[in-house]
C-alpha cells in the first residue's frame, strides 16, 4: 500500500458530493455534539465517562474517568486537530477503537468538525467487516494497532485513505497518533454548522438477517433518538448507565447520563462474566442498565443462584433478541418492586419503534406469548406511526391502502417517523426492498411480522424471510416456538423449513439445557412431539432435531441463525434418507 501522507488533501470532486440525504438542505442548522456542550454547561464537574483501569492490590477497581466538561474539552481539542489533519466536514472515517475514555472524545469530536464515522461490528468477522468498510471508500482511518495492521494487510479496501490516526502506539506505518493532534492547550471549537438533514454517521447492520448494510445515520435522526429515548425511559438528572453495548453508549453523554464502561468482551456478551458487571453496579451506584437478553439472562442467573440483590436499578432495557418472559422474570427478581425490565423494539435502521414493561409482561402478556401468541413488544413510541401490510418479499413502490391489513392479522411491520432512517449508504437495491414512498415521505419496512391486538399493541411473531411455507399455509417462527420452549429440558428452539418453496417441511430444531443433555433425546422427542400434537399452531409439526449449540448474531449473541439451522437441518434430513 502506498504511503499516506500526513498533509492536507484537496478533496477531490467525489469526495464533494453528497449523497441524496445530504443534498436536501434545509434552514435547520444542527449538529449532534450541541447537546454535550449543553450538558457540560448545565454539568461541568458531573462525571460524564467512567473506565475500570485496573485493580489495586486488595483487587478492587481502580477508575479513570472523564467530567462533561472535560469531555467537551477534549473533543475540542481533538476537532482542531483532526481538522488540521484533514478529517472535517464530509469525511468518512473508518473508527475501530475499543470502549475506552478516547472512544467517546473521538466520536463527539468527529461529529464536532463534521467528519462521518463509519462504524462496524467487529465480531462478524474479519473479511465482511473490511468488504464493508471498503464499500464507503473512506478517506480517514482511525483506530488501535491492531485494526491499523489489518488496514495494511488488505490494501485494496482502503485505497482511497489518505489520512491514519492510531489510538495507541503507532508501529511501523505512517501518520498522525491520537495524542499528537491534542497537543495544543484548549480554545473553544466552533461546531461544523450542519444541517439536520446533513449525514453524521454511517452504521452498518450486523448482517444476521440478510447482507451487512450502511445505515445513513444524520443529525436529526440522532436527536430525534435521544429525545425520544430521554421521554420513553423517563430519563432524570442523576442517572448513572451500565451500557453493555458500546454505539448505545454515545447516547449517554447527550441525555446527560454518567456511562460507566463495563469490564468485558462487547463481542461476546452471552459469556460475560456476571461478577464484573454486579461489581460495577454496586461500585457506581448504577441506576440504568443496557443488556442484550444473553447477558440478561447469565447475569440473572448468576444473581438468582446467589440470592443478590440490585437496589441501587431502577431501569433496565434488553433489546437485540426477543426476551423470553423467564429471563425477565428470573432479573425482575434481583430488582426492587418499583423498578422495570424494559424491552424495546427496533433495529439499525429505526430504532426505539415501540416499547413495553415487565409489569405489564409479568402480569399479562408474557402468559399469552406462552400460548403462541407472539412476543408482544408493546405500542409505538410517541413520534412513530406503525402499520401492518400485507406479507411480500418484493420491492413496493409505494403505499397503497390494498397492502394495509386489519387487526389481528398478521403481517409486516412497516414504520415512519424521526427516527426511521431515510436510506442505505449507496445501495439502491437495499432501499428498493427497504423503503416505501408515500407522497414527500417514506416508510421503513422492518422485515418483521407481527400483528395488532385491539388496545393497540403489537406482537412480534418472527422475521418475515424466517417463516416456513407448508403446502398447508405459512408457519411464523415465535409463536410455533413458544409452544415447544415451555418444555422444561428446553434452552430455547428454533423453527426451519426444508425443501422447495411453498412445499417446505416444518423442522423444530431444539437446543436442551446443559443439565438435560444426558437425558434420552428419544423420550424428549417424544414428550414434545405430543405437545406439539395438543396446540393447533403446531400440529403439523412431526421433525424434531437435537442441535448442541444454536448459532447466534455477533452483536447481542442473542439472534438464532436459522438460516444456517436450515442448512444443518436439511443435511440431517437427507442423510437419512
Amino acid at each position: 500500500m502506498n504511503d499516506l501522507t500526513e498533509k492536507n488533501v484537496t478533496m477531490d470532486t467525489e469526495e464533494n458530493a453528497t449523497t441524496d440525504t445530504e443534498e436536501k438542505v434545509t434552514t435547520d442548522t444542527f449538529n449532534i455534539a450541541a447537546h454535550l456542550r449543553r450538558m457540560a454547561q448545565q454539568y461541568p464537574y458531573k462525571r460524564a465517562v467512567i473506565f475500570p483501569f485496573g485493580r489495586n492490590r486488595f483487587n478492587r477497581v481502580t477508575y479513570t474517568h472523564l467530567t462533561f466538561q472535560q469531555l467537551d474539552r477534549e473533543s475540542d481539542k481533538l476537532a482542531f486537530g483532526l481538522e488540521a489533519a484533514g478529517i472535517g466536514r464530509g469525511i468518512r472515517t473508518v473508527l475501530m477503537v475499543n470502549p475506552c475514555l478516547e472512544f467517546f472524545v473521538l466520536v463527539y469530536a468527529l461529529f464536532k468538525a463534521g467528519a462521518i464515522p463509519v462504524v462496524v461490528d467487529p465480531g462478524m468477522g474479519i473479511r465482511r467487516m473490511i468488504r464493508c468498510l471498503g464499500e464507503t471508500k473512506p478517506r480517514a482511518f482511525i483506530g488501535i494497532p491492531l485494526a491499523h495492521v489489518i488496514r495494511i494487510l488488505f490494501p485494496k479496501y482502503f485505497g482511497t485513505v489518505y489520512t491514519a490516526v492510531t489510538v495507541g502506539r503507532r508501529w511501523f506505518w505512517r501518520g498522525e497518533t491520537y495524542e499528537s493532534l491534542c497537543q495544543k492547550p484548549w480554545m473553544p471549537y466552533e461546531l461544523a454548522d450542519t444541517q439536520k438533514s446533513d449525514t453524521a454517521a454511517i452504521l452498518f447492520t450486523t448482517g444476521s438477517t440478510g447482507p451487512a448494510k450502511g445505515v445513513i445515520y444524520t443529525h436529526g435522526t440522532f436527536d430525534a433518538q435521544i429525545q425520544t429515548i430521554r421521554n420513553c425511559f423517563d430519563i432524570g438528572e442523576n442517572e448513572i448507565d451500565l451500557p453493555t453495548f458500546p454505539l448505545f453508549a454515545l447516547f449517554d453523554p447527550a441525555l446527560g447520563m454518567t456511562a460507566v464502561i463495563p469490564d468485558m468482551n462487547p463481542t461476546r456478551p452471552a459469556f460475560v462474566n456476571p461478577e464484573r458487571i454486579i461489581e460495577a453496579i454496586e461500585n457506581q451506584g448504577v441506576t440504568n442498565l443496557f443488556a442484550s437478553p444473553a447477558l440478561l439472562n447469565r447475569v440473572g442467573r448468576y444473581g438468582e443462584e446467589n440470592c443478590l440483590r440490585l437496589p441501587t436499578l431502577k431501569r433496565v432495557v434488553s433489546a437485540g433478541a426477543p426476551v423470553s418472559t423467564d429471563n425477565i422474570a428470573r432479573f425482575a427478581g434481583l430488582l426492587d418492586d418499583e423498578a422495570e425490565i424494559f424491552t424495546p423494539y427496533g433495529a439499525t435502521e429505526a430504532m426505539p419503534v415501540t416499547c413495553i414493561g415487565s409489569h405489564e409482561i409479568l402480569s399479562e402478556t408474557g402468559a399469552l406469548s406462552e400460548k403462541g401468541f407472539g412476543i408482544c413488544v408493546g405500542r409505538p413510541v410517541e413520534g412513530v406511526e406503525l402499520k401492518i401490510i400485507r406479507i411480500s418479499d418484493d420491492p413496493i413502490e409505494t403505499l397503497t391502502d390494498d397492502l394495509l391489513l386489519p387487526d389481528d392479522e398478521i403481517g409486516e411491520i412497516i414504520v415512519q417517523g424521526e427516527v426511521v432512517t431515510r436510506e442505505y449508504y449507496k445501495n439502491p437495491a437495499a432501499d428498493a426492498f427497504g423503503k416505501i414512498q408515500q407522497g414527500e415521505t417514506f416508510w421503513h419496512r422492518m422485515g418483521d411480522l407481527a400483528w395488532r391486538d385491539k388496545t393497540g399493541r403489537i406482537w412480534f411473531c418472527g422475521r418475515k424471510n424466517h417463516r416456513v411455507e407448508t403446502e398447508l399455509g405459512p408457519l411464523y417462527t415465535i409463536p410455533c416456538e413458544a409452544i415447544f420452549n415451555r418444555h422444561p429440558s428446553v434452552a430455547r428452539s428454533a423453527l426451519v423449513g426444508v425443501g422447495p418453496e411453498r412445499q417446505q417441511t416444518p423442522v423444530m430444531c431444539i437446543e436442551l439445557h446443559p443439565d438435560a443433555r444426558q437425558k434420552s433425546q428419544r423420550e424428549i422427542m417424544h414428550e414434545l412431539l405430543l405437545m406439539g400434537q395438543q396446540h393447533i399452531l403446531v400440529e403439523d409439526i412431526q421433525t424434531i432435531l437435537f442441535h448442541r449449540k444454536f448459532p447466534v448474531d455477533i452483536r447481542h449473541n442473542s439472534k438464532i441463525f436459522r438460516e444456517k439451522l436450515a442448512v444443518w437441518a436439511s443435511g440431517k434430513i437427507n442423510s437419512k434418507t
